[in-house]
């Protein structure tokens, strides 16, 4: 049988059975395009978290109290005790590093603001004027926190986009005075609108000089302290640095933890990639409930054309042309059910992106690759069994119906 003949006959034989041809690429079609929307979930959120890492800035390094080898769990937790404090003067004194470029110290937490009649609570971040540049932010007005002292406190702050329309709707907000807590500060500048960074939205902050935030939160210790490194190069120099700064500082005792950037982002990549490839594999399970029913039609299907088939035999057509003619069939709806599929998913991606569109939902190139393969893969494999039993079939008792 010339392969124009076989593809011809099984074409015709699709198009005869409509109902079970669109019974199959139903399932075939449901089961890739849950490959394809499940696989963008996974890579959207990987996309994502990486990308909102790298907001950060580059050639970034985390001081944190605390030291996670300690009891083996998060930084900052030490079997018995406080961590001790990391303070302004240890900031100050990790600028002795050749390899630190300069420091943001940061002082974290909520107050409420309140400016004539209006109050609301907001998260507020107390910091130094090398914040904007190690975190880089963008002022729609005004100016940042001004430079000097760290230790001396100013009632100056810069508030987010949302507070400052929120709080003076359309009066101009610069030069206003805010209460946050007990006490007042003069709006110096205005953040541009950036959202989201990390689950922390910069819209609604309010950043006051850190001695500021220190009196305001009656604390001296630091939340982190983040340090900007020279270049890329430097990193491990500059980690190794801020360890052995401290520890003189500390009494000879490795009491923080330091987090480099590239460890965060690789700690990130992997258990993201992991986590679109395991719910990519339990999506594809259902193309494997395809193949089964691919299989289940395919031997009502034999029973039913046991008068053609032994024709086909008799006419002389060998058993492993009758097996061809089925596997051609199989991958014929498996190909249609994978177009179907990569389209609907398609559109649920597009849907996915309208409802979150600060995520980069995209499926990866290996579940645009392996959806329509496992679909042709699935479909020859159950095809097997129904391929068989039509190839013994005897053409004179098929002919007959016995």
């Amino acid at each position: 049988m010339r392969s124009a003949d076989l593809f011809n006959f099984a074409w015709q034989v699709v198009r005869s059975s409509r109902s079970r041809t669109l019974l199959i690429l139903l399932a075939m079609g449901i089961g890739v395009a849950a490959v394809v929307i499940v696989s963008s979930l996974g890579e959207g959120a990987r996309r994502y978290v990486l990308d909102q890492f790298g907001s950060l800035g580059t050639n970034l390094l985390i001081v944190l109290p605390g030291r996670a080898e300690t009891a083996g769990g998060a930084p900052g937790f030490l079997v018995g005790k406080t961590p001790r404090a990391i303070t302004i003067d240890d900031a100050l004194a990790l600028t002795r590093s050749r390899s630190v470029k300069r420091v943001a110290p940061l002082i974290v937490g909520t107050g409420d603001v309140r400016w004539n009649a209006k109050i609301r609570e907001s998260p507020v971040l107390g910091s130094t004027a090398e914040m904007i540049d190690v975190r880089p932010m963008e002022l729609a007005q005004g100016h940042f926190l001004p430079a000097g002292d760290p230790h001396h406190a100013e009632p100056v702050c810069v508030v987010g986009a949302k507070v400052a329309r929120e709080i003076f709707g359309a009066q101009p907000a610069l030069g206003e005075w805010l209460r946050i807590g007990d006490r007042r500060f003069r709006v110096v500048g205005i953040l541009a609108r950036q959202g989201e960074s990390l689950g922390f939205n910069t819209d609604e902050l309010i950043m006051v000089p850190l001695a500021s935030a220190q009196a305001l939160f009656n604390t001296e210790a630091l939340f982190r302290i983040l340090v900007e490194v020279k270049g890329r190069e430097q990193v491990a120099a500059a980690k190794e640095d801020v360890l052995e700064i401290l520890k003189a500082r500390h009494e000879g005792e490795r009491d923080v933890t330091v987090i480099t950037q590239d460890a965060v982002l690789a700690t990130f990549d992997r258990i993201l990639s992991a986590l679109t490839l395991a719910v990519g594999g339990i999506a594809a399970i259902s193309l494997a409930v395809a193949g089964i029913l691919i299989m289940n039609v395919m031997l009502i299907s034999v029973t039913q054309r046991r008068k053609e088939i032994g024709l086909l035999k008799a006419i002389g057509a060998t058993g492993a042309e009758v097996k061809l003619i089925f596997f051609t069939e199989a991958v014929m709806l498996a190909l249609g059910g994978a177009g179907v599929g990569l389209a609907v998913g398609k559109l649920g991606q597009m849907a996915l992106a309208q409802i979150f569109p600060s995520i980069p939902f995209s499926p990866p190139l290996w579940a645009l690759i392996a959806a329509p393969l496992t679909a042709v893969a699935t479909s020859i494999l159950f095809s097997v069994a129904p391929a068989r039993r039509a190839a013994r079939l005897d053409p004179v008792q098929a002919l007959s119906r016995r």
